[in-house]
């Protein structure tokens, strides 16, 4: 590949890389993506079954009240194929199904004592009357939640929750990311009280690959396959990027992976100490299992699992939200693990993950049986989930790097919200927009 400079260069083809390079390319700016993947979107990348039949490796949806994504949506001319939908969530706790959709469910939720379920009901509310989520950032989720709704609330309810979610981590994370979560989930309700998602038809890696078609017709480039892995610079300007297909040059350029990555791209071109901050940041693995089934398991789209022991955050059916006739007939099922890669089960091969899945599936669904499922796969992502723990404002990296011509922006700076296709559109827009006033300069 020969020399080639670009305005931009942009590693990275999520969400937050895709939106800059859309949003600069349609400006005329000459701009380049790298993605080290095969397809792209990020962590909402896609896949196919042997079939054909495409899905997201990891699920997704977004909430009614997001701004950012049907923005975006709309701007690329395909806002026909939105789908707004009722969902039916819901929790396994004590061996049974309790659906916890409405504020009705809620009241029938007898496994915690009535005055229990009153205090659950009003948390919403009390978590309304928080504005600065700075006063709360010293705070655990146990710390902050036992005060507002009770110590067996918080351990029916909450506690196995945060622990599947976190790990070993559970303790460490800081009450602002369920703040948040509890704050947009109070204001994704319909009329009668039940929870209303959007779904993109064909995914959210459909999404993504319409992005690539709009940043190439506006004459910029995407890459996949391409790894970086290390810079060239010259004083406080970066000049190329080291790829494995050779050098990328340019004027600008924007790292959207986990600072993890971030940081070994640099390695050895900056202060040690600017690359202990990026590491400070600690982050989770995820493991996704994707079951495509002959039979549904339940009538529940999100079923939180709050039974201890149970390996799992969530049994996701995701044809329970987007129909099956849309998947050939057969039925979706995203199980998620978040963890550790220390922890012995991130090194499980895929047979042994599924038959370690399935076992703990079974006692939760009696009647499913192997033979339900027609094909599986599991997807690894070892940077999933930042941790943001007491007071994460005082430590996350900011947008600059040692370099004046360089600049990040990754999931673990959307806070105080958490990781998502919405914000990271929103991230991506406003990094454009700082790189165009230096362009202009």
């Amino acid at each position: 590949m020969g020399i080639n400079k670009y305005d931009v260069v942009i590693v990275g083809g999520g969400f937050t890389g895709l939106t800059a390079a859309y949003v600069l390319s349609k400006q005329g700016q000459k701009v380049r993506v790298i993605e080290s993947d095969s397809t792209p979107g990020g962590l909402a990348g896609t896949f196919e079954f042997s079939d054909g039949v495409k899905l997201e490796k990891f699920y997704h949806h977004w909430f009614n009240n997001d701004v950012y994504v049907p923005e975006l949506v709309k701007e690329l001319g395909m806002e026909g194929d939105v789908i707004t939908l009722p969902t039916r969530t819901g929790m396994y706790f004590n061996g049974r199904m309790w659906k916890l959709s409405t504020p009705i469910d809620l009241l029938r939720f007898t496994a915690l004592p009535f005055i229990d379920r009153i205090r659950l009901g009003l948390l919403v509310l009390q978590v309304r009357r928080i504005k600065d989520w700075q006063t709360i950032e010293h705070l655990s989720i146990r710390e902050w939640l036992e005060s507002l709704c009770g110590k067996s609330v918080y351990r029916v309810v909450w506690e196995p929750l945060i622990t599947s979610k976190f790990s070993i981590y559970a303790e460490a994370v800081n009450a602002v990311w369920m703040w948040k979560k509890l704050v947009l989930r109070g204001s994704t309700r319909n009329d009668k009280g039940g929870e209303e998602l959007a779904y993109f038809k064909g995914g959210f890696g459909r999404l993504a690959e319409a992005m690539v078609w709009a940043i190439e017709s506006a004459g910029g480039e995407v890459s996949f396959g391409e790894r970086v892995t290390g810079t060239i610079s010259d004083g406080n300007q970066l000049l190329a990027l080291h790829t494995n297909r050779g050098e990328v040059t340019g004027r600008q350029f924007l790292f959207t992976p986990a600072f993890p990555i971030i940081a070994n791209i640099f390695e050895g071109s900056v202060e040690a100490s600017w690359l202990e901050r990026l590491r400070r940041v600690r982050y989770l693995g995820n493991m996704c299992l994707v079951l495509r089934l002959k039979h549904s398991l339940s009538d529940t789209y999100w079923l939180n699992v709050n039974d201890p022991g149970f390996p799992f955050v969530g049994v996701i059916e995701h044809t329970n939200f987007d129909l099956p006739k849309n998947y050939k007939g057969s039925h979706i099922a995203f199980l998620s693990r978040y963890l550790a890669v220390e922890d012995p089960v991130w090194s499980y091969s895929d047979e042994q993950y599924v038959d370690f899945a399935l076992e703990h599936l079974k006692r939760m669904f009696p009647e499913m049986d192997r033979s339900w499922v027609v094909e599986h796969r599991v997807w690894r992502a070892e940077f999933a989930q930042p941790v943001t723990e007491r007071n994460y404002s005082q430590y996350v990296p900011g947008r600059e790097t040692p370099f004046e011509n360089g600049f990040i922006s990754t999931m673990a700076q959307i806070y105080p919200e958490d990781r998502g296709t919405n914000y990271a559109i929103r991230e991506g827009r406003a990094v454009a927009e700082q790189i165009t006033k230096l362009l202009s300069t």
